[in-house]
């Protein structure tokens, strides 16, 4: 009770805090599209949830599986399955909001924690991919309790310390394979360390513990080798990574197109105050050589430089497990603003306040209540509103089916094998026992023939101006305008005529 009292006003605004992170994540959860990778993620928990065989169905693919087993739980709760993907990730970012709170405390003090944790809650970047059904929600929360033991653990050497940062650290891995960077920024955090009081014995002990803490992570990764695909893992990795043998003669490509990309990101997902804050924070952890921090920074320099030196695909939120420590360091950068202003901290606390959330929070209230006019970079909104990887209508399209199933037996076909369609309508039609088949941009003679038998739907996700022949056109949602200009892009629903 006297840790209570003494911290009550802390406590308080932090409360607060989560009631505005939850505002900030709830609303309109399922207004934004649906895009490619949640509609393959969620098919594949109902695929799990249906098929206890099939737990490992992801390596197929060469995807961990975990987010996809910590959803099947949800869909006894909502019906809707895009919400309860979504809700995932707001309950995941949930926990990375209480790990930034406990690494700022630990590392600073408990002002830096509120205003660690108030960035975390307003940021554009963490309050956009909290409210997706990907997995990077998952690994932000699992790198920043990680983060947070390995501070500890410089701190006190301990067995148990070591067993849950392993636990924490292979449960990253099982969420996403590049959580494998986190084990190699782990011995970097040596620098949060004073030497000069450091004896070898000491050092020896904490790389020990390490080997500890990786041994465990390894187990739990290695635990994937029940699944009878697991050598997909290693694999698929070709797809995505540059090899050594390919970047030779050209060791900044794509170093230099990623640091534009990442620059883009910073402006419009941080945002340019708080990239300063973030900048001023580093500042500050050099001036007055706060060993720890310079821990937390290696934790993000570290994953950050190997992204973007070897990956072939580059996108924001592949960073994303990287913005929380970032968002701790740009909290201490502030609170040692204030601390030299000439004002009372109270006071400029209020100017603070007034001055950088509405700039940080404008954004994101957008990203809530109409994404469409809400400020992204190019490849963000291409990707996520406007291209064929974002799906629009489906559940209504799926509701439409289903009452047309009832009056007779009906078949589907879809424009697209995987991801966006045919998986983004199969999540709805889960338990419907509705043929769905997929197809290429036209429609196959298979479907053809079908049409001729039973009714027949044909979903199309293409150009606005294409039209289908030999079809009836039911019902179509057309995307958002691109801003370079492009052909507009629509979701179409047709009966196909015998």
């Amino acid at each position: 009770m006297r840790v209570l009292l003494k911290h009550k006003l802390e406590i308080a605004i932090f409360f607060g805090l989560i009631v505005l992170y939850f505002a900030l994540r709830l609303p309109n959860l399922t207004s934004q599209p649906i895009f490619a990778d949640e509609a393959i993620y969620i098919r594949w928990a109902q695929i799990m949830k249906s098929e206890p065989t099939l737990r490992f169905i992801s390596l197929q693919d060469g995807k961990t599986p975990l987010f996809m087993w910590a959803m099947i739980p949800l869909f006894k709760i909502f019906d809707d399955p895009l919400f309860a993907g979504r809700f995932l990730s707001v309950i995941s970012g949930f926990f990375t909001l209480l790990g930034v709170f406990a690494l700022s405390w630990r590392v600073f003090n408990s002002r830096v924690a509120l205003w660690a944790v108030l960035l975390y809650v307003i940021v554009p970047y963490t309050v956009f991919f909290d409210r997706m059904a990907l997995v990077d929600s998952m690994l932000a929360a699992f790198s920043i309790w990680a983060l947070f033991i390995a501070i500890w653990l410089l701190q006190k050497p301990r067995l148990d310390l070591a067993m849950i940062l392993g636990y924490l650290l292979g449960g990253a891995w099982i969420v996403k394979t590049p959580a494998m960077l986190n084990l190699l920024a782990l011995p970097f955090t040596v620098i949060g360390l004073n030497f000069k009081n450091l004896s070898k014995k000491s050092l020896f002990k904490l790389f020990l513990l390490w080997l500890v803490a990786i041994l465990f992570a390894q187990l739990i990764y290695n635990s994937l080798r029940l699944g009878p695909e697991f050598n997909q893992l290693a694999s698929r990795n070709g797809d995505y990574v540059f090899s050594l043998q390919e970047l030779q003669g050209r060791p900044l490509d794509p170093f230099l197109p990623h640091f534009g990309d990442v620059k883009e990101w910073f402006m419009k997902l941080i945002t340019l105050p708080v990239t300063a804050l973030i900048l001023m924070g580093i500042y500050f952890s050099i001036k007055t050589k706060n060993r720890l921090s310079w821990a937390v920074l290696v934790w993000v320099l570290i994953p950050t430089l190997i992204l973007m030196a070897f990956l072939k695909t580059f996108t924001a939120r592949y960073l994303l497990f990287c913005v929380p420590p970032l968002l701790v360091i740009a909290a201490y950068g502030l609170d040692s603003l204030l601390k030299k202003v000439k004002l009372n901290y109270k006071t400029g606390t209020i100017l603070a306040l007034i001055l950088i959330v509405p700039l940080v929070f404008y954004n994101s209230y957008l990203l809530v209540t109409n994404f469409a006019a809400a400020s992204l970079p190019h490849n963000e909104r291409a990707g996520y509103f406007e291209d064929w990887t974002a799906g629009y209508g489906f559940s209504e399209i799926a509701q439409y089916l289903l009452e047309e199933n009832k009056k007779q037996p009906i078949v589907v076909g879809t424009d697209g094998f995987f991801g966006t369609l045919p998986d983004g309508l199969y999540i709805y039609l889960d338990k419907a026992n509705i043929p769905v088949v997929g197809s290429g941009a036209t429609v196959s003679a298979m479907l053809r023939e079908t049409a001729s038998q039973k009714v027949t739907f044909f979903v199309s996700n293409t150009k606005e101006y294409v039209v289908l022949n030999k079809a009836e056109l039911i019902k179509k949602y057309l995307k958002i305008k691109p801003l370079d200009k492009k052909p507009q892009e629509v979701i179409k629903l047709y009966r196909l005529l015998p």
